[in-house]
């Protein structure tokens, strides 16, 4: 689960302390896990500074804070300060952004050529998947791996998102596909041909930033027809 601290200060010698932190970070370089930070001064009283710290998770914001290099600034930090700095740790619930990039980079993964790479990066363990071409809802990861195995072993293709839209604990993702039938698909013989569809799915996200449930539509009918199955049953 995403991790962010939040740092809040007063200090008249910030030049001095924004030194010190650049000076933190070229000494950090390869090892501190930090993913994002950002410092905002309030307009109501220039002394009083907020630094936001977003971590991976909290325990490498502990792995961050175990460096060497961290205990020591934080001392000299402290000196700078006009009183003690307070800390307030907090477990990220909800980050829209993060959803967005985790829906991409899903995409991204089931397309990606060769072996299937492991999904548990964007999906957890127990994502639900609404799929109006199955009988029933696929639950589990291993299911939703199988039914991505019948995409890429009947080909090569790949998606282009035309819009990504965040609201909440969901993303809606309207989709562009193409691709080149190479194998058996739902036992209709590789025939070579160049296949395009779009689709719409809506995903919703846990805490943790990962794929939880599903909801797809797409054309199906129409990649049918590219596939020449209704002209084999007018035969």
């Amino acid at each position: 689960m995403t991790f962010v601290q939040v740092i809040d200060c007063k200090t008249s010698r910030f030049e001095e302390m924004n030194r010190l932190m650049d000076a933190w970070v070229e000494k950090t370089k390869g090892k501190r896990t930090a993913t994002h930070s950002v410092i905002g001064k309030d307009r109501s009283d220039a002394s009083h500074f907020i630094e936001i710290v977003e971590f991976p998770s909290y325990e490498e914001a502990m792995r961050n804070s175990n460096l060497p290099e961290t205990d020591r600034i934080f001392h000299e930090m402290v000196a700078l300060c006009d009183e003690m700095p307070t800390f307030t740790d907090l477990d990220v619930v909800r980050d829209e952004q993060l959803f967005s990039a985790t829906v991409r980079r899903f995409f991204e993964l089931v397309a990606t050529p060769g072996e299937l790479p492991p999904l548990d990066e964007v999906m957890g363990e127990h994502y639900h998947d609404h799929n109006p071409a199955n009988e029933q809802d696929v639950i589990g990861m291993d299911h939703v791996r199988r039914d991505v195995r019948v995409w890429r072993d009947g080909f090569d293709f790949s998606f282009s998102i035309e819009d990504l839209i965040a609201e909440g604990d969901k993303v809606c993702a309207r989709w562009f596909w193409k691709g080149t039938h190479k194998g058996e698909f739902l036992g209709i013989p590789a025939t070579g041909k160049e296949v395009s569809m779009s689709g719409t799915t809506v995903f919703r996200c846990g805490g943790d930033g990962k794929l939880v449930e599903g909801w797809w539509e797409y054309d199906r009918l129409g990649l049918m027809e590219q596939l020449g199955v209704f002209e084999e049953l007018e035969r």
